[in-house]
């Protein structure tokens, strides 16, 4: 991939897909990827289905393929790091209304307004936030992660926004249904 290019579509096995290249469908499969209800082949199925015209169809000799290619692509051409994983500071849902902000300030227009926004475009301006919500947010998610001491101004931040800056956990179906069984053990 070239980085001052913007892909539209992709080879993969030999044959040219069409690619959803705008960020909200980008987000969108980013939600079926992450979503822990579903087995984690269900949601490569689905995010391949909704990246790629007719991803429906890739055969199954190509879709390791087609896999990675969405992986890079997610990841503005860039190879995705081996080692051990970031963790995790920000939730694309949880923090939409933070983000929408901090983009549209570095964009300098209302980006959901726009028919079409590239994910690479929409993700350099997401690289350009900069000082805002969202960076207070993470800023704070980081330290209470590390044990770190937090300032008296971010204290008082997260006791008045606790539901913005805790990360609501994600659960599986098997967590869901247990947590059901033992609130009805309880009789809640």
């Amino acid at each position: 991939m070239d980085a001052w290019g913007l892909p539209t579509s992709a080879v993969i096995g030999g044959k040219e897909y069409a690619i959803h290249a705008d960020y909200r469908e980008v987000l969108d499969l980013l939600a079926v990827l992450q979503d822990p209800q579903q087995a984690e082949w269900e949601r490569w199925y689905i995010a391949l289905a909704l990246f790629y015209e007719g991803g429906e169809a890739i055969p199954a000799d190509a879709r390791q393929e087609a896999m990675e290619y969405l992986v890079e692509f997610i990841n503005c051409g860039q190879q995705e790091e081996s080692g051990r994983p970031a963790p995790r500071l920000m939730d694309w849902q949880q923090d939409a209304l933070a983000i929408v902000a901090g983009v549209n300030k570095a964009a300098g227009c209302e980006v959901r307004a726009l028919p079409f926004l590239h994910w690479w475009s929409f993700m350099a301006f997401f690289n350009g936030i900069g000082e805002g919500q969202l960076a207070t947010l993470v800023s704070i998610r980081d330290k209470l992660r590390r044990g770190k001491k937090l300032e008296s101004w971010e204290r008082e931040y997260y006791r008045d926004h606790r539901a913005e800056v805790d990360l609501a956990p994600r659960y599986t179906a098997e967590e869901l249904a247990e947590q059901r069984r033992l609130k009805e053990l309880l009789g809640e």
